[in-house]
């Protein structure tokens, strides 16, 4: 087999949902369904990520951290949920329906399992378990850089609180695919990351790797301990980085912990202000490094805004407010206002590209048909949608 990263496979089968919704393309879908499928049986091989099959990662999990875990995860374990759902519903589209029942059972099964075992009260831990040989890791799953002995492994999360546990929930709402775990566990982790890994300063903090932040600057770490700290855990546990900090700070957002989410992106603007560093080069692995771009999710976030291309299906917060709005292909502002006996007045606006749209969602409140549904540049409607 190739190499191939738990996080990175999982991710991809998302983001393939994604585009998906975007474009409503569906010959794109067929063309690349098969692939994909296989993408995700890929953790069911003997001595895969899930070789037992029941919805719970397990294997040499290689990550974004550079090391493997062994065990079950919140990291990883939620990225596979998160694939699980996006296959279940790409599989249900094209009428694969065995494949879209045994991901959502594997689905139930792997979200009801991580509750109960992983979560512990505050947050998600990792639960270490080493494999009893290493015949059973299949050939592509040890890339490099992790422990020296995978029966010994060294470099694990164990039961640190990780800024990005909750990165793959994170991806599901961008994609609209709903909580993968218990929304109140979800609440009550992103205010552990706060409570935990948040320092208004960094002059007593010491940090065994990179320097990313620094002095009286203010972040997210990497990962906390208020349990036990393994002896030697991953490697940059003690740093600082924007990708992972937006991760957290966006699923705040999601959560209706606003004043937490915007305090976590000021503080990296403030650090990447101009002056200090450059505003166009928050550096991770290497400058001008990717994962910052999730910072764009802010907006979706802060708007709940979310287009469906094949359902032809807006959705904006019920919050008050004039929004941004963008699909990737058009872009324009989206005026909520309260109306009278339990309605919200929307105002649409197109102001570049063309827009297809049958239905427009309030989140929580409600949907309405659109009578006009083909839009173009410069155009506004203008409807209302009841509860």
């Amino acid at each position: 087999f190739a190499k191939a990263a738990a996080d990175g496979q999982m991710g991809t089968i998302m983001k393939m949902y994604h585009e998906w919704q975007l474009s409503g393309d569906d010959e794109f879908i067929k063309r690349f369904y098969p692939n994909v499928k296989k993408a995700l049986q890929f953790c069911w091989i003997p001595g895969g990520w899930d070789a037992d099959i029941d919805g719970v990662m397990e294997g040499a999990q290689h990550n974004t951290m550079d090391v493997e875990y062994f065990g079950p995860n919140p990291q990883m374990e939620i990225w596979y949920l998160g694939a699980l759902r996006a296959m279940e519903e790409m599989a249900k589209y094209l009428g694969d329906r065995d494949f879209a029942k045994k991901c959502r059972s594997l689905f139930a099964q792997g979200s009801k399992w991580t509750d109960a075992n992983l979560f512990n009260g505050e947050y998600y831990i990792h639960k270490v378990i080493p494999p009893k040989s290493k015949d059973d890791i299949a050939p592509g799953l040890i890339i490099g850089a992790g422990a020296e002995n995978p029966l010994e492994p060294d470099y694990q999360l164990g039961e640190g609180c990780l800024v990005d546990q909750l990165v793959g929930q994170f991806v599901a709402h961008v994609c609209g695919l709903g909580y993968l775990v218990e929304p109140q566990h979800v609440k009550t982790t992103l205010e552990s990351i706060m409570k935990y890994n948040y320092m208004d300063n960094l002059q007593q903090h010491f940090n065994c790797l990179r320097s990313f932040a620094l002095g009286d600057e203010a972040a997210l770490l990497m990962a906390s301990y208020p349990g036990q700290r393994p002896k030697n855990p991953f490697p940059y546990f003690s740093e600082v980085m924007t990708g992972f900090e937006y991760a957290a700070a966006i699923g705040m957002l999601y959560e209706n912990q606003i004043e937490n989410g915007l305090k976590c992106i000021q503080n990296i603007r403030d650090r990447y202000d101009g002056y200090k560093r450059s505003p166009f080069d928050e550096a991770e692995c290497g400058h001008h490094y990717g994962r910052a771009m999730a910072s764009w999710a802010a907006i979706l976030a802060l708007s709940q805004f979310n287009y469906s291309a094949v359902k032809q299906n807006m959705t904006v917060t019920s919050r008050d407010g004039t929004y941004f709005w963008s699909n990737g292909r058009s872009y324009g502002t989206i005026q909520v206002v309260e109306g009278k006996e339990d309605s919200k007045q929307i105002q649409l606006k197109l102001i570049k590209g063309s827009l297809s749209l049958e239905t427009f969602s309030v989140k929580g409140f409600g949907t309405a048909k659109i009578k006009k549904k083909e839009l173009n540049a410069g155009e506004s409607i203008e409807f209302i949608v009841k509860k």
